[in-house]
């Protein structure tokens, strides 16, 4: 039996028939029943580029329709996606050039020359543009004619996406047409996709989130997809009366809830509000819930496996909380040595599921030190899970701090710091300390119209925390830096204030 992921999003495209697929502007570009000769259009353009079956396509565009098309291209013609951030410059782009030894290139046409100097025999293409060899103007001129997926099994490669690299060389996570077909039909049910819904998509298409949860989610389900290349708030909130479902980042919820239109009437229409890619603050989660009247689904996913918990669509959404793992995925915490821990203690989450990716593109070494001999894999994550199985992400165990000998978790003492009033968020790092090895700081930014200083917060917080969880300092920003899809730098932080306690 063919497994190649198109396979089953075709048989839902022809079902889907006539319906918009998306909706730009207030504009159909593309109907379901279009889908199968545009990407026809656009495996052939690749496929007369050079490419054959099992050849990396690295592709840096910024978000648009056609991004889309050679996405599903790609993937009907038996190609392996590549999708980089867009804000990498030319120098970043070597690496992954180098070590994914793509077949073709696929680039915005301003960067082409300086892009094709580095690729070697790599052929380069642009999307749309005036740059040479334009794959826009290669799929208008090809004849329509129907295009014979290729057959793929559920272990060969359909994508390799780079991780973030904030501890070194990015790695590339191989995911499977199997890997990706199997979550994105667990969430269809999980999240109770249904006949009719239509999805608002504001996210970048470059990261699991928007490309394989939001894209395959209305794909599998036959869903209209209300596109935005970018997030903004008055946008999307209009879209509100058109729309069922929204997937985002925390900073999404923030900006919505600041805003004067969101009320209960503007998401009367809406059935479901999912967050992931970074952690949701709980007073992001009760003020969206009061002036929306629908509480946020939390999820927790990453790179090498998709999602792996969720919230319950019926039950308790409980703010700070992942849910529990998905169906077929198993998980557990673990000490470091990967002995299961008791429920409540902290310890690094592993997970195991027909999600998890087959490794890391030609870095076996790496691929062998985080996968266990059993198949589990060593997430880096510091969890807890209740008896019943619900997850808490505590923090990243490369966060940890050791101070004086002993350990201290990040999330404890930002969740303490958060409920101060005047308090608008904040991030708890290690720096260098002359005696304790480590000192705990926390950088924190203030709520609209608060003048809260240093000391407020420490006298909040005396009754709350053990003294040496403590922060040292408190140290008061604008803004915390923060990656595309919401994720505290928590690596700038450390650079930033490493002579603080010195």
């Amino acid at each position: 039996m063919d497994a190649n992921l198109f396979a089953l999003i075709a048989q839902t495209a022809a079902e889907a028939g006539d319906l918009s697929f998306i909706i730009e502007a207030g504009r159909t570009r593309l109907t379901y029943a279009q889908l199968d000769g545009a990407t026809a259009a656009y495996a052939r353009a690749l496929t007369a580029a050079g490419a054959v079956p099992g050849d990396r396509i690295v592709v840096q565009v910024d978000k648009s329709v056609e991004n889309i098309l050679l996405y599903l291209g790609a993937l009907r013609a038996g190609l392996v996606y590549v999708p980089l951030n867009t804000s990498y410059t030319p120098s970043e782009l070597a690496y992954f050039i180098e070590d994914a030894e793509p077949a073709i290139l696929v680039c915005d046409p301003s960067k082409i020359e300086v892009l094709a100097s580095l690729a070697g025999p790599t052929r380069c293409l642009t999307l749309d543009g005036n740059g040479q060899g334009t794959l826009a103007d290669a799929v208008a001129a090809i004849t329509p004619r129907p295009f014979e997926t290729v057959a793929r099994l559920a272990d060969d490669l359909a994508a390799i996406l780079y991780t973030s690299g904030t501890t070194g060389r990015s790695k590339g996570a191989m995911l499977s047409h199997g890997n990706l077909s199997s979550n994105a039909l667990v969430l269809k049910d999980y999240w109770r996709w249904r006949k009719g819904d239509v999805l608002i998509h504001a996210l970048p298409i470059y990261h699991v989130h928007g490309l394989f949860v939001a894209l395959h989610g209305a794909l599998l389900n036959g869903s209209t997809i209300l596109f935005h290349r970018k997030f903004d708030a008055d946008a999307v909130l209009a879209d509100f009366a058109h729309a069922t479902v929204l997937m985002g980042v925390p900073t999404f919820y923030v900006r919505l809830a600041a805003h004067a239109g969101l009320t209960r009437d503007a998401c009367a229409g809406m059935r479901l509000f999912i967050s992931g890619s970074a952690p949701l603050l709980e007073a992001t989660f009760e003020e969206f819930a009061e002036k929306s009247g629908h509480r946020i689904l939390e999820r927790y996913g990453m790179t090498e496996a998709g999602m792996i918990t969720s919230n319950p669509y019926d039950g308790d959404r409980i703010p700070g909380t992942v849910g529990y793992p998905l169906p077929g995925v198993s998980a557990w915490v673990c000490d470091d040595r990967g002995a299961e821990l008791p429920r409540g203690a902290p310890g690094v989450l592993e997970i195991k599921g027909p999600n998890l990716f087959k490794g890391y593109w030609r870095n076996p070494e790496k691929t062998a030190e985080e996968m266990r001999a059993d198949g589990y894999f060593i997430t880096g994550d510091v969890a807890t899970m209740t008896e019943d199985g619900r997850v808490s992400i505590v923090g990243r165990a490369k966060d940890l701090i050791i101070a004086g000998g002993l350990n201290i978790y990040p999330k404890e003492i930002e969740l303490a710091i958060d409920a101060v009033p005047g308090v608008g968020e904040s991030a708890v790092i290690g720096v260098p300390h002359p005696d304790l090895g480590e000192g705990v700081i926390a950088v924190a930014t203030r709520a609209a119209r608060s003048t809260i200083d240093e000391g407020e917060v420490f006298r909040a917080i005396a009754g709350t925390l053990a003294r040496f969880k403590q922060p040292r300092r408190i140290l008061f920003v604008e803004a915390l830096p923060r990656n595309q899809m919401g994720k505290v730098q928590k690596a700038a932080l450390r650079e930033t204030y490493k002579d603080v306690l010195r």
